[in-house]
């Protein structure tokens, strides 16, 4: 019920600091602002229309999206200006077709010719153009045409001059900053990536094509370099929650987290010396495979304990050194684990408890699927 306290939840549950996620997005903003670059919020992380109207300051305008669920979802409660950042599907062309000729503004993204023969041999009602960017490698090593290889140039060209198709930007995502650790280094990969892209600008409009130009990464774009400021748009996520993860690259402080998962001790193991609690890998996920020095999360105000392993619906907590003090923990305590990756974990959840100063605001209700 709003105004009870998160303790009154049933556990495992995920709940969100609304304060935080304000602060986060607020901050973003502010920093694009002042280098004159748009922000392009991605929804991938959270996937509700709450936080959406909060990170695009309600105007529902300029986001991008991972899944054709989530481009649907969002467009059906009147977002628009949406670009579905992932390489053209070829099993949903129709789906795409049907989004761009019903929004103002759908984007779609492409890193190989055959896609682009897809779109061309499908073209829009009411000679309406596809809005294309190209997806650029620019070191990160996943998807996107290498921004060396002259193919990449060739696709950007092809682009522009196929009919009922439109080349609106060159895309490019520095997930590689996701090796970073610390400022220097995440600025280091930032710089890479700008460069990279911006030269690959140059080389566009030595032929005659000019198009908008977007990078993004939470860790690149929370700590941007002055070069950035000759980009139009940057496309960060995760900045809106944060999480362990993003606080060891040096993206965010833990401060910053707006995230937890409250579970419940439900055993006591002394013959093991260890706790048993209500959280599995369903309610957290298995991301970051239990590295940290706290295993699978950190467990807040709690540093002397470990979470060190998960079956679906049961985690195993123990001491890090020493033995556990049952007395400290009777069944039925709760315990706030703090995610390694706050994208993976809420997706295990179907509901987020919102709170503002530890009592409860409301529920947000994420789309699921693709």
């Amino acid at each position: 019920m709003e105004g009870d306290p998160i303790s009154k939840l049933c556990t495992p549950a995920m709940v969100v600091d609304v304060d935080i996620v304000k602060r986060n997005a607020q901050r973003m903003v502010d920093r694009y602002q002042d280098l004159g670059v748009k922000l392009r919020p991605h929804m991938k992380t959270h996937k509700t229309l709450e936080c959406g109207d909060i990170m695009t300051g309600g105007s529902r305008r300029c986001v991008v999206v991972s899944t054709l669920a989530e481009a649907s979802f969002y467009a059906d409660h009147g977002f628009d200006d949406i670009l579905y950042a992932y390489p053209l599907p070829f099993d949903k062309l129709e789906r795409c077709a049907a989004l761009s000729e019903r929004l103002s503004l759908f984007q779609v993204l492409l890193d190989h010719p055959q896609a682009l023969e897809l779109l061309s041999k499908r073209p829009l009602r009411a000679g309406r153009p596809w809005h294309v960017w190209l997806k650029l490698d620019c070191g990160n090593g996943r998807a996107g045409v290498l921004h060396s290889e002259p193919e990449a140039l060739q696709l950007a060209q092809a682009i522009a001059k196929t009919e009922g198709v439109e080349l609106t930007g060159v895309y490019a995502h520095c997930g590689n900053s996701y090796h970073c650790k610390g400022v220097e280094k995440i600025q280091a990969v930032a710089q890479e990536t700008t460069t990279l892209t911006l030269q690959f600008m140059e080389k566009l409009r030595a032929v005659g094509v000019n198009c908008k130009s977007s990078i993004g990464s939470t860790p690149s774009c929370s700590h941007p370099i002055k070069d950035m400021g000759q980009l139009s748009e940057v496309h960060p996520g995760n900045y809106v929650f944060y999480d362990v993860q993003q606080s060891l690259i040096g993206s965010c402080s833990m401060e910053d987290v707006a995230v937890r998962v409250l579970t419940r001790v439900v055993g006591h193991c002394p013959h093991r010396n260890q706790l048993l609690v209500d959280c599995g890998w369903a309610a957290l996920s298995q991301d970051g495979a239990g590295r940290l020095p706290s295993g699978y999360a950190v467990i807040e105000g709690h540093p002397d304990l470990k979470l060190l392993s998960m079956t679906q619906e049961h985690g195993r907590v123990e001491p890090i050194t020493g033995e556990l003090d049952y007395s400290k923990y009777p069944l039925g305590s709760l315990l706030k684990l703090v995610p390694y990756h706050s994208c993976a974990t809420a997706m295990m959840h179907s509901v987020y408890h919102v709170h503002s100063g530890g009592r409860l605001v409301g529920k947000w209700f994420p789309t699921r699927g693709w």
